[in-house]
């Protein structure tokens, strides 16, 4: 199973999913690669932002991950594609093959369906808000998939 994270920049909340949903399946037994990008480059070949990667390491998640641009490729190669947001959903629809469509869901699509809003602009509260926020679709997620997956 191969899992896409995919916000804006790649930086905040798409990595931030990236090292919960990694670090929740291992614990699970759930066999998952997972990588995460943005619809846009503006950060790209950067470090997650410092204030997810405090939160990630406060919570004993590691991160090793550099943004990158979402790729035409990536809609075949990954099983999952999950938008943190429905401006990314769309944009996201918009460049998806027909045939790969299925493959788009929006992250908290488990947990009611809302955006993960971005905390770039904020302070340091508004990352610990979306941490429990991709927590909880992760394991939601995590809860779909029975343990062995691959």
């Amino acid at each position: 199973m191969k899992v896409l994270m995919v916000c804006l920049g790649n930086i905040c909340r798409s990595p931030m999913a990236h090292g919960v949903m990694d670090h929740r399946a291992a614990e699970r037994g759930i066999h998952v690669e997972v990588d995460s990008c943005g619809t846009g480059a503006w950060h790209a070949g950067e470090l997650a932002d410092p204030r997810t990667r405090a939160v990630l390491r406060r919570h004993g998640i590691p991160l090793d991950h550099r943004a990158r641009q979402l790729r035409d490729r990536d809609f075949a190669e990954f099983d999952l594609l999950f938008a943190m947001d429905s401006d990314n959903l769309a944009n996201m629809e918009r460049r998806c093959p027909p045939e790969h469509r299925h493959k788009l869901h929006k992250l908290r699509g488990p947990t009611g369906g809302g955006d993960v809003p971005d905390p770039y602009y904020g302070g340091a509260d508004g990352f610990d808000r979306v941490y429990d926020m991709v927590t909880e679709a992760v394991d939601a997620w995590l809860d779909r998939m029975p343990p062995g997956t691959t």
